[in-house]
């Protein structure tokens, strides 16, 4: 198992350091750097002035050597001038440039400094990110247990009127994307007179204090589109697992259709479904996106567009960062726990 883990984490570095090194590439490509140039500077620069002006802050060097430097592998670029260093990529406001530190990247706790909210990215990413993570919490909340619940009724009786009915209920939240289902609930509840009795307020004031009125419309925005997934698949996988030998012996020597359920069909069943639910995570962060955007609150998703829209390169790449992260702690663990559940792949 240790050695498992180990290959595991292994992959999981090799391939954060492909997708960081792609994002980075993609991000610091011609047309964004004087993008960046004419926005922090002047956008009347000429061809000449902007090259200058990357020139002077290292953003002209080769990729692997900016790559390295933003990871802390390499000294951070520096410039000097009459023998003394007048720029520093390390240098922050208040900190002269002769003073700053030789390496500042990821791995020193440096993430850069965003240009649009002229804040360290890491601030900026951990206190977006919590109010994501609020959200995330209360959508896995809604989403998997009532996604289960849902599976399982459907699968226990294959081709049933309930079968038929919840597998459609299912299908029709998985068909409906988050931004159509988003539109609909605001135009129904958040705009209609009845509905603004019970969903005062907005999402952005759920930055500060949640309660029912101002956060129940975001989470079932995104609940409900993963919720039809998850339900498919445990349905799915419940069908199979009521069709197996041992639940045909258990119903002939006449045990109780509840009991075969409970204690015999509910654990097999929920193997497959675990995978999927793991899964749900790195949807999330594009679901988040949208609902986000959608509703004004100011977590993780609408971090990422602000930083889109206005070239923050730092924010960016900070962003990136934290993405691949959850995709790969997420198969990590959804890898390690389907090993635990499943018997069979534990004693191979």
């Amino acid at each position: 198992m240790g050695l498992f883990i180990l290959r595991r984490v292994g992959v999981m570095l090799l391939t954060a350091l492909c997708l960081t090194f792609v994002v980075f590439l993609l991000t610091n490509l011609e047309p964004n750097l004087e993008k960046l140039a004419k926005n922090q500077a002047n956008n009347r620069m000429t061809d000449e002035q902007v090259e200058s002006w990357l020139g002077n802050r290292g953003y002209l060097d080769a990729t692997p050597i900016k790559y390295a430097r933003w990871l802390g592998l390499a000294p951070a670029y520096t410039r000097e001038e009459g023998g003394e260093v007048v720029y520093s990529r390390c240098a922050r406001p208040g900190v002269a440039p002769d003073e700053a530190p030789a390496f500042c990247g990821i791995l020193q706790g440096n993430w850069g400094f965003s240009t649009v909210f002229k804040a360290d990215v890491l601030d900026i990413l951990a206190e977006r990110g919590g109010q994501t993570a609020k959200l995330m919490f209360f959508v896995m909340l809604v989403m998997v247990p009532g996604a289960l619940i849902l599976g399982v009724l459907a699968g226990m009786k294959e081709g049933s009127k309930l079968d038929r009915s919840l597998s459609t209920v299912s299908i029709a939240t998985t068909a409906t994307p988050e931004y159509v289902s988003g539109v609909i609930f605001i135009a129904v509840f958040a705009s209609s007179a009845v509905g603004l009795r019970w969903f005062k307020g907005t999402a952005t004031s759920a930055m500060d204090d949640i309660t029912f009125a101002n956060f129940t419309l975001p989470v079932l925005t995104i609940a409900l589109y993963g919720m039809g997934y998850i339900a498919r698949m445990t349905r799915a996988s419940m069908t199979e697992v009521m069709t197996a030998q041992y639940i045909r012996t258990a119903r002939l020597k006449g045990v109780g259709f509840g009991q075969i359920v409970m204690k015999h069909a509910l654990r097999n069943a929920l193997i497959a479904p675990f995978t999927v639910i793991m899964l749900q995570f790195p949807w999330l962060l594009n679901g988040v996106v949208i609902v986000e955007t959608l509703f004004n609150f100011k977590g993780f998703g609408w971090t990422l567009v602000q930083a889109a829209g206005n070239n923050d390169i730092d924010l960016l790449l900070g962003v990136s960062i934290i993405s691949v992260i959850v995709v790969l702690v997420t198969q990590l663990i959804s890898d390690i726990g389907y090993v635990f559940l499943n018997p069979r792949i534990r004693i191979a």
